[in-house]
């Protein structure tokens, strides 16, 4: 029998003001957050993640922000298991878990299980991928995905690209290797929980200034000098899996070029900013997907949320 408690999962692109409306609802009493973000894990990376501050934590605890360094790897299949983990002891607790982000991966994870165990192609990552290929040569992709997945590497010749670019995509966006991962069977997650699912879906006008003046803010309040601690604290590079969220790798190129004009810095704001909005552009499209969707297409919804989720308690 399924678990009738409710269970909210509050969704929408970045930048969208879903963190400033659960913190909204968590005043209300009777939930706890969850945060369905995979930069938000990473400890240490504050201002680039946009994090809540620790004040802020304090006032309206997120569970699942800061359980790892930058040097390790958080899968999707470990975030259904610690969601699922956290959502029980919640309900234990007799209160709804409110479970807020825009890692679409992670949600689509936690409502419709793991029925493949490989994902879907993420163009991004590949063209990232193939640039590298490009500027520093197969061999040292190659390289790189025996690193990570040995298996692979004994599979693989340098020659074969698309298998290579295949493999390190998995890898990069599930953390496992595809060889792990084509050797385990397909398994399916059980529909536990009763989800009401909602989303902040904006105008994408209004939501490109909001995206636009975020990462000014990032930069003023000094996001450069995190990279650069980060950098030097973990020996950290793009390769790693916490330094592919947006912004992050758009700070790297630039402070590994050591070219600091304005021209440069403005050149880094602009990728960030198109890196960003296209992060925005693969929410939306994920959100128009998924059935049995209540969305709110303005940034003045909160009252409206409340008054939706004070009816589904009665």
């Amino acid at each position: 029998m399924s678990n009738q408690k409710p269970v909210i999962n509050l969704m929408g692109p970045t930048a969208s003001g879903k963190t400033a409306l659960a913190c909204e609802l968590y005043e209300r009493g009777g939930y706890e957050l969850i945060s369905v973000d995979s930069a938000l894990v990473y400890k240490e990376m504050d201002i680039g993640t946009a994090k809540p501050t620790k004040e802020e934590q304090e006032r309206y605890p997120h569970h699942l922000i800061d359980i790892i360094t930058p040097l390790d790897v958080y899968s999707a299949a470990e975030f259904v298991e610690d969601a699922c983990s956290l959502i029980d002891d919640i309900h234990a607790r007799d209160k709804t878990p409110i479970l807020v982000g825009g890692t679409m991966l992670y949600f689509k994870a936690l409502l419709e299980g793991f029925s493949s165990n490989l994902p879907s192609a993420d163009y991004e990552i590949r063209a990232e991928i193939e640039r590298k290929g490009e500027q520093e040569g197969w061999q040292a992709v190659y390289d790189e995905l025996k690193s990570v997945d040995a298996l692979a590497g004994e599979k693989f010749k340098v020659s074969d690209k698309q298998r290579i670019i295949r493999a390190l995509e998995v890898y990069k966006i599930t953390g496992l290797p595809i060889t792990q991962l084509q050797a385990e069977q397909p398994k399916k997650q059980p529909y536990r929980y009763n989800f009401h699912n909602y989303a902040l879906v904006p105008d994408r006008l209004e939501l490109h200034k909001r995206i636009e003046l975020r990462l000014e803010k990032m930069w003023d309040i000094g996001f450069l000098n995190e990279v650069k601690y980060l950098i030097e604290k973990y020996d950290l590079n793009e390769n790693l899996p916490a330094f592919r969220s947006v912004g992050y790798r758009q700070a790297i190129e630039f402070l590994k070029n050591c070219d600091f004009s304005h021209e440069s810095e403005r050149q880094m704001k602009d990728k960030s900013l198109f890196a960003t909005r296209q992060l925005a552009k693969r929410q939306y499209t994920w959100l128009r997907s998924l059935q049995e969707l209540h969305q709110f297409n303005t940034f003045l919804t909160i009252k409206q949320a409340q008054e939706d989720l004070r009816n589904l308690h009665g």
